[in-house]
């Protein structure tokens, strides 16, 4: 039996018209779960009618009256954390423990938005003249949407809608069709929370519903996370139509790993970064870097073993440490990646294809891969493949690989694994990239910190959360003012003249 699964538009649920669906997949089993309506432009334009609508009040709404229903959306949340994992598991297909993580980490924006009474806080300049004040305030911009990836159905929306309507904006959220059902649930429990109707916003949908949003005279700026084809799709459609845009786009992130370093440690981390969530993650770590043919003997020789006892399993067993990819399609996109590996005369150490799962025989499963000797010029080093394959890179020095790093078209977030303080520092100041970790294989921080790549992982000049968050959601008004000597200096009772 399957659901039906319907947009939310102005405080309740929204039965689609348009007509058409898209199904949605269990990925562990390849059975449809259910059916989502795909909005049509007309469906787009009751939403943004809505949020237009409540914009008024809701940006009249004190900053800590925002904050407090905040807290209380955070509190819900905390609550239903089961329940949104579940969702996360059962339509993304990542294990329950990496759900956990990913709900735990949204809260955190969350908790953050909690704080926007200080963080909208303006400047003041007194007498910047002789008797003339200066100061300014941060302002909401109006409805403004965000579109979001299926890797990350929770927290990636949670980068953006909490900061925003904390902000005072109202907001339409466009999630992936993939898998759509978490962020009605969040909808539900921000209802509950007491956001009044139409401030937040979900339209399920394709490009139709996309463009529809792009091109919409009343929505004022676009989040985006996703491929980077796509970013560059949205930045320049958005900007064209004269709205803000901040879009993430790829990244193929390279881990550099030196001869002093901790080889346990290193595999260790490589594992979870590599592996964790199918690699279907903007920040996992899909180049290693190895200085030195010893390293990545060293490497290898640790890595092979445990990269072929992956325990791949439905993301609901307890024991399960990756689950399924997202769809078939997906399956057999990552598959064709490793066939092009072999192809490229790349050294195929552990090979995951075909991995069968008794009684899941239709699930869409595939063992983590390890590559060795692979090079530069080759397509799956270039090439974001968003899968568990792992692609070792051989460089006979420090310099060479932080070279070959900087010269790639993505520059997400990149990590170095090393005992030596000096190469550790050298990294941090030479490398181009937007986060980058020091034995530390996912630099993603916290959520009082902005965060974004750089070169084509990145389009628009702000990153998401944080200060720069504030930024994207606000606009400045500055004010100047110079007031005449009045009637301080007391009464005057002849009759008044011109002076």
């Amino acid at each position: 039996m399957t659901t039906t699964i319907e947009h939310f538009i102005n405080g309740a649920n929204f039965p689609g018209n348009s007509g058409n669906s898209s199904a949605v997949f269990n990925p562990a089993t390849g059975e449809q779960s259910g059916t989502v309506a795909l909005a049509s432009p007309e469906e787009v334009n009751t939403a943004v009618a809505a949020a237009t609508a409540a914009f008024p009040a809701w940006a009249a709404t004190t900053p800590l009256n925002r904050a407090r229903v905040m807290f209380k959306f955070k509190d819900l949340v905390e609550q239903n954390s089961h329940k949104l994992k579940a969702l996360i598991t059962a339509e993304h297909g990542k294990v329950l423990s990496d759900a956990g993580g990913e709900v735990t980490r949204g809260m955190e924006v969350i908790e953050f938005a909690c704080g926007i009474p200080h963080l909208l806080k303006g400047q003041h300049s007194r007498n910047v003249g002789t008797g003339v004040d200066s100061w300014s305030e941060m302002l909401p911009l109006g409805v403004v949407a965000g579109i979001t990836p299926f890797n990350f159905p929770v927290m990636v929306p949670m980068w953006m809608f909490p900061v925003a309507i904390a902000c005072g904006n109202t907001f339409i959220l466009k999630p992936s069709e993939r898998d759509p059902s978490p962020a009605l649930l969040i909808a539900e429990l921000f209802s509950q929370a007491g956001l009044p109707n139409g401030v937040f916003n979900v339209i399920n949908g394709d490009k139709t519903a996309v463009d529809a949003l792009l091109s919409h005279d009343d929505v004022q700026a676009v989040s985006f996370v996703g491929s980077t084809p796509i970013a560059q799709y949205i930045y320049a459609t958005a900007s064209k139509h004269g709205k803000r845009v901040q879009a993430l786009g790829g990244a193929k992130n390279h881990m550099l790993i030196m001869p002093d370093a901790d080889m346990d440690q290193a595999v260790d981390a490589l594992m979870g970064a590599a592996y964790g969530s199918a690699g279907e993650r903007c920040m996992a770590i899909s180049v290693a870097v190895c200085v030195g043919d010893e390293a990545a003997d060293q490497l290898i020789e640790k890595l092979a073993p445990k990269v072929q006892s992956l325990k791949v399993l439905p993301g609901t067993e307890a024991e399960a440490e990756m689950g399924p990819l997202v769809t078939a399609a997906h399956l057999e996109r990552v598959t064709g990646y490793v066939d092009l590996g072999v192809e490229e005369g790349a050294t195929l150490i552990v090979d995951g294809r075909n991995h069968q799962l008794p009684g899941h025989e239709g699930g869409y499963f595939i063992g983590g891969c390890l590559f060795d000797n692979v090079s530069k010029d080759m397509r799956i080093y270039k090439e974001e493949i968003f899968g568990p394959v792992l692609c070792v890179v051989r460089v006979p020095s420090f310099d060479v690989g932080c070279e070959l790093i900087n010269k790639h078209e993505y520059g997400n977030g990149t990590a170095i694994f090393t005992r030596d303080g000096d190469s550790a520092r050298q990294f941090t100041h030479s490398i181009q990239v937007g986060m980058v970790g020091v034995n530390v294989p996912i630099p993603v921080p916290m959520a009082f910190h902005s965060f974004g790549g750089w070169k084509r992982s990145l389009f628009g000049p702000l990153y998401v959360h944080g200060p720069d968050g504030v930024k994207f959601y606000t606009r400045i008004k500055t004010m100047t003012s110079r007031w005449p000597r009045g009637i301080r200096e007391g009464s005057d009772f002849s009759m008044p003249t011109m002076k």
